[in-house]
């Protein structure tokens, strides 16, 4: 597996992030080397969704109007219902997706979180993943959808659901260990 010694990983969350979809990233990250910001619009503590009800609260590490994606060296997106939903109506959560996306720097979203992807008009012709229910939104935004546990396009990551964890940790990692990616 790559070694992410000196990247530095943003996880951008809101309330109601799905918290195996978090916590489980983020350890195979450190796990890897790498430095991780869990980062959201609100300070403090973010409230967790277990599955079925409220689960722990993560502390955040920094607040987006604090931090700039030139900072960081890759994007994480965790889904959840909620989580995106609030994320994708936030012009600048979307604006700090879009710079990942816009300098081909690696991006990983699962389950939900590629509905802040489609706000950003960049996934058009893109292959790509997501919870079932997403899959026409994703079509009709241009991507390519496919129904496997992970799929990897140019470095953009994205996996269906928390079982594909496994599949989605590793192939986040090794894609950011190439680091940037530019099309072809």
């Amino acid at each position: 597996m790559a070694r992410l010694d000196h990247r530095r990983v943003a996880i951008l969350i809101e309330e109601g992030f799905e918290q195996v979809e978090l916590t489980s990233p983020k350890e195979a990250l450190e796990a890897a080397g790498a430095k991780v910001d869990v980062i959201s619009p609100k300070s403090g503590k973010i409230k967790a969704w277990n599955h079925t009800d409220w689960g722990v609260e993560i502390n955040v590490d920094k607040q987006l109007d604090q931090v700039s994606p030139d900072d960081y060296d890759a994007l994480m997106l965790p889904g959840g219902v909620m989580n995106p939903d609030k994320l994708r109506q936030n012009k600048e959560a979307v604006a700090f997706a879009s710079a990942f996306l816009d300098e081909g720097k690696p991006v990983a979203a699962i389950c939900h979180g590629p509905q802040l992807l489609i706000e950003t008009g960049l996934i058009g012709g893109k292959n790509m993943t997501s919870y079932p229910s997403l899959q026409t939104d994703l079509k009709n935004a241009g991507a390519h959808w496919i129904d496997q546990e992970v799929v990897v396009d140019n470095g953009l990551v994205t996996s269906r659901t928390p079982k594909d964890l496994e599949a989605f940790n590793s192939k986040m990692i090794e894609e950011i260990g190439e680091g940037q990616h530019h099309e072809a």
